[in-house]
């Protein structure tokens, strides 16, 4: 007997499933990616026709996955392997990236400057010495100065800024979570007790919002492996792997998952 294996979902169906997890309808997701409604439909369709060529299609993969709470990278991946590839070298770079490949501004060469400062002084010294001329201390030290000043001064190590801390206590008789976007930006909808939408947002890499309730917090994620959480002043560490779709509650007693 014959087991066969479930086909692998394509790319439109992950990013319309990740986008009706995230509780998203299409025109929100246009709203967010600038990209047109239909065009939409169309790659959760499959169809890329309507995206202008394969450039495109790509960024409309990666625009979409980013809201959604998708791996975009993977995606776009699986996107190259089924079209021919990923795009060759030789396709022009954009504006934007000419700032990456400007020329770096030369810096002046204190080292250089130094030792031919240092060389002058030894000279100085070296004929004081041979010619059997005494140099006053007051005219050795005009000399000294000079080298001295070419030295570029040394920057002041900077201490690391410290990493923003916990809840230190939670409130008494309510519920309390805080979100830090660590590692990435991930899509994040909280809704209280009563319903009401607390946040429904993108959360940016190394932001972090703090929500209460005095009974429940009902949380998705869309990105799980992005978002760091305390619930009820403990550290759960990450709420998911990367690129998961992560539905979640917490109470003032010990979290739950959703």
């Amino acid at each position: 007997m014959t087991v066969g294996t479930s086909p692998q979902p394509s790319i439109g169906q992950v990013l319309s499933s990740a986008r009706t997890a995230a509780e998203l309808t299409v025109e929100e997701v246009s709203a967010e990616t600038r990209v047109r409604v239909p065009i939409i439909h169309s790659v959760e369709e499959d169809d890329f026709s309507r995206c202008g060529g394969d450039f495109y299609a790509r960024g409309h993969i990666r625009a979409i996955a980013r809201v959604v709470g998708a791996d975009g990278d993977a995606l776009v991946a699986r996107y190259d392997a089924a079209h021919g590839g990923a795009p060759s070298a030789s396709r022009p770079v954009p504006i934007f990236d000419t700032e990456r490949i400007r020329p770096e501004r030369r810096r002046p060469n204190w080292t250089g400057a130094m030792v031919a400062a240092i060389i002058v002084v030894v000279a100085v010294i070296g004929f004081n010495l041979v010619g059997g001329k005494d140099k006053t201390p007051d005219a050795q030290a005009a000399v000294l100065p000079s080298a001295t000043a070419t030295a570029a001064p040394s920057a002041a190590a900077k201490p690391p800024a410290p990493r923003a801390s916990a809840i230190a206590a939670a409130p008494a008789g309510r519920v309390t979570l805080k979100v830090s976007a660590d590692s990435g930006n991930t899509w994040l909808l909280v809704k209280n007790s009563k319903g009401q939408t607390l946040f429904r947002n993108i959360l940016a890499k190394g932001a972090s919002k703090t929500f209460t309730d005095l009974k429940q917090l009902q949380v998705v994620y869309g990105d799980g492996g992005a978002a760091h959480l305390w619930v009820n002043g403990k550290d759960l560490g990450k709420a998911g792997t990367d690129g998961q779709v992560v539905n979640a509650s917490y109470t003032p007693g010990d979290p739950q998952a959703g």
